[in-house]
């Protein structure tokens, strides 16, 4: 169909309305041009490089109790684990010598036995590969922070979730929204790049919620922005819920890249989990990151944050050969370098 002028409009000035969000995340006529624009802007602003990152899971104990992750507390029928700080290390080691990724990412449920003193000597080590760093870990105070990204840490992922507070609250009990606003805000005090994201499919959740989100988002000028689907998992208490929003998140991702043109957006595991060319798709409506996951064994099967992640007997160089076919298959190209966000 023919590009509504708004879209039009907002391809030049990145900025839309609350009203305009709403039209384009729940009508699906707009979809083609809602797309094709977002893969403009993708092209113009951080051209036709996939950027790749090694992605480690090295925990899935988790002190919080989130009623949609299959890592909570109360789900006493998950196996946890939690590497070693030489295991850690080693899989960095490979990811990077074996695979040739430059960003590592580290992520975890919120495990408390990872302090500071633990786990600054792993960052230190894995920073002598010549990398970047990202950690995905949690909520965590200045200080600890700070500590972090003196050892090394370049990047630092919290997704926000939902900017609806009563949602947020009763999804994530015993949780501050404002505390996990708080600990953004600090990232960014501290030079991190700072990526956050949104969960879409929550239930409760409406296109005006989603749309406060992306304005947050805007708003707080964040460097990388996870855009996924929600995905039951049978061992929550939300396991009967609907979720699987896979048209709705690529339509939020897209509108993400038109409010914030030039900052880094993941095709996630979870669209490929929906979909088999999920990741692919992705990359053609606004995406530009993939995070192939380089965690090995046992522990690869364990993080389970929802069920049936996408590619999840697959090795970790199966994983990374295979997308890179299928990224050169559409034209794109995998990127050299760390892939840090450029600034407008």
């Amino acid at each position: 169909m023919q590009r509504p002028d708004f879209l039009q409009k907002a391809i030049i000035s990145h900025q839309l309305s609350k009203e305009e969000i709403v039209q384009l995340l729940g009508n699906p006529q707009y979809d083609q041009a809602l797309f094709t624009a977002a893969d403009e802007v993708r092209q113009k602003f951080v051209g036709d490089e996939v950027h790749l990152r090694g992605l480690i899971e090295f925990s899935n104990i988790c002190k919080n109790n989130c009623l949609y992750c299959g890592l909570r507390r109360d789900n006493l029928k998950l196996k946890r684990y939690r590497m070693s700080p030489e295991e850690i290390v080693a899989l960095a080691r490979r990811a990077v010598k074996d695979f040739g990724f430059k960003t590592i990412v580290m992520q975890s449920g919120e495990d408390l036995w990872f302090t500071p003193e633990r786990l600054k000597p792993i960052l230190a080590e894995i920073k002598k590969l010549d990398v970047a760093i990202t950690l995905s870990i949690g909520e965590k105070s200045f200080e600890e922070y700070k500590a972090y990204k003196e050892a090394g840490a370049d990047r630092y992922l919290i997704r926000i979730e939902t900017t609806d507070k009563d949602l947020y609250h009763r999804l994530d009990p015993g949780m501050s929204w404002d505390e996990r606003k708080e600990c953004l805000v600090n990232l960014g005090k501290l030079g991190y790049e700072v990526g956050s994201g949104i969960m879409v499919g929550l239930p409760g959740q409406t296109l005006e919620s989603i749309a406060d989100d992306l304005l947050f988002l805007q708003d707080m000028q964040i460097d990388m922005a996870g855009i996924g689907p929600f995905i039951p998992h049978p061992d929550t208490p939300l396991k009967d819920e609907k979720g699987r929003a896979f048209e709705l998140s690529l339509r939020t991702m897209a509108i993400m890249r038109l409010l914030l043109p030039d900052i880094n957006i993941p095709a996630t595991t979870a669209m490929e989990t929906l979909h088999p060319e999920g990741r692919i798709i992705a990359l053609q409506c606004g995406a530009n990151v993939i995070m192939p996951n380089v965690t090995e064994g046992e522990y690869r099967q364990l993080y389970e944050l929802y069920p049936g992640k996408a590619a999840l007997n697959e090795t970790p160089l199966h994983s990374k050969t295979s997308i890179g076919a299928r990224i050169e298959a559409i034209g794109r190209k995998i990127g050299t370098g760390y892939g840090s966000h450029k600034k407008l």
